[in-house]
C-alpha cells in the first residue's frame, strides 16, 4: 500500500496489509512535534505533495528495499494538509520473515522517502510566523 492521504493515518490497518505470515513487522510513525529544530514552538504543519509522483517514488523505494533486503512487504502512507501537534504525518511498515530484514527495509524506506519524495511542509509557529521547511529534515 502506497498512498498520500488527507485523513488520519491508522497504523493498525497498515499492519494488517503488510503482515502476511511474517515473523517480523517493523514500523516507523512520524508525528508532528511541538518544537522546531531551532527551538520555536510549533502549533501545526501544512504538508503538500505532488501526489502521483510521490506515490510512484514510494513504490520505487519499496522495490529497491526488496532488492536490497529480500522478500519484504512494505506500506508507505503520508498525510497532507494541516496537521496539529501529535498527529501522525507518515507511517512506514515493513514485514519480513526475520526482524533484521524488516528493520533494514523500514529504515531504508523512511530515509529515502525523506530524501526523495516530492513532499513539502510549512511549519506554523506559536508567534504567528510560518516557514516552508524541507521535509527531509529529522
Amino acid at each position: 500500500m502506497f498512498r498520500i492521504v488527507t485523513e488520519a493515518i491508522v497504523v493498525e490497518s497498515l499492519y494488517r496489509v503488510v503482515r502476511r505470515n511474517d515473523g517480523g513487522v517493523v514500523s516507523f510513525v512520524g508525528a508532528v512535534r511541538e518544537d522546531a529544530d531551532d527551538g520555536r514552538r510549533v502549533t501545526a504543519l501544512w504538508y503538500e505533495a505532488h501526489e502521483s509522483m510521490a506515490v510512484r517514488e514510494f513504490e520505487t523505494i519499496a522495490n529497491e528495499a526488496r532488492q536490497k533486503f529480500g522478500d519484504v512487504s512494505i506500506a508507505i502512507v503520508h498525510r497532507i494538509g494541516e496537521l496539529r501537534v501529535g498527529e501522525v504525518s507518515v507511517a512506514v511498515l515493513a514485514a519480513a520473515s526475520h526482524r533484521g530484514a524488516a528493520f533494514e527495509a523500514c529504515r531504508y524506506a523512511i530515509d529515502e522517502l525523506k530524501r526523495r519524495a516530492p513532499i513539502w511542509k510549512k511549519e506554523r509557529y506559536a508567534d504567528g510566523a510560518a516557514e516552508w521547511r524541507p521535509d527531509g529534515e529529522s
